[in-house]
């Protein structure tokens, strides 16, 4: 079995998708996508940016190595009536059946930076990408004090030390990295760039609940609490981050939930 597809299988994202519904739509109004063009989203998930990237008139392809996300995916764009859109299963580190400049803009929010083997996305991103496109990925720095930088950071301590070999994800929020992965596949370094941006997580319950989200349904936080549980410490994991959570809220209204988290956004011109 495939870990990285295990893994995103295991919860279901759907669930914390729905708190960051308006910041995927707001992050690719900012995009320049225009009626017409050809669009991938690369762990798209149920489609937070893939289908307000639809909206704007774009034909979009959406690829999630999770099963269960590609089925609402298509759920959500057969509700709304879609017909420029369409989801399927893929892996990053191999766009198997996709043709090179297949794409004027590919996208992956969240998505890529967890697939194995970083170079091997790096390179199948800008495969595909057509000369004069663009590819934009936004991904969580490592350190960051803002909430998943800091979730990942909380679960990885509870967690069993990851297999020899074992390249972090959170390498793709470190600018130098990034670089070095475009060059190798293909890319100038002139024409990599970077700059911070914010994800809000909205939701109107409070943070305590919206804890419980990610508890039950975020493979990572999910994978953290069946180790602590293991070792008696789930106490100690929920308590420290329930405390993240509480203070990370911006919410004036105690029972909702409103959390700003920083993310390195990545723009590679092909």
């Amino acid at each position: 079995m495939n870990a990285n597809k295990a893994l995103w299988e295991k919860g279901d994202f759907t669930r914390l998708a729905e708190t960051m519904r308006e910041s995927g739509s707001a992050l690719v109004a900012k995009l320049g996508i225009t009626k017409g063009q050809d669009v991938l989203d690369l762990g798209c998930g149920d489609g937070t940016t893939a289908i307000p990237a639809a909206r704007l008139g774009a034909n979009v392809q959406g690829v999630d190595i999770a099963r269960n996300l590609v089925e609402a995916g298509n759920a959500r764009v057969k509700a709304e009536g879609l017909t420029n859109i369409t989801f399927r299963e893929g892996d990053a580190i191999n766009l198997e059946g996709i043709d090179d400049h297949s794409f004027d803009v590919v996208v992956s929010i969240f998505g890529a930076m967890f697939a194995p083997q970083p170079f091997d996305v790096a390179k199948e991103m800008f495969r595909v990408t057509r000369p004069g496109g663009k590819i934009v990925m936004g991904n969580w720095i490592p350190g960051d004090p803002t909430l998943v930088a800091q979730i990942l950071k909380v679960s990885s301590a509870y967690t069993p030390a990851p297999p020899e070999g074992f390249v972090s994800p959170m390498l793709w929020g470190v600018e130098s990295n990034v670089t070095e992965r475009f060059v190798a596949a293909g890319a100038s370094k002139e024409n990599i760039s970077f700059e911070r941006d914010t994800f809000t997580f909205s939701t109107p319950v409070p943070p305590a609940a919206f804890l419980e989200t990610f508890r039950k349904y975020y493979g990572p936080t999910m994978n953290a609490f069946e180790a602590a549980e293991k070792n008696g410490k789930e106490a100690d994991l929920h308590r420290e981050l329930e405390v993240l959570f509480e203070s990370q809220n911006q919410s004036a209204d105690k029972n909702k939930t409103s959390i700003p988290a920083t993310f390195l956004k990545v723009t590679v011109r092909r």
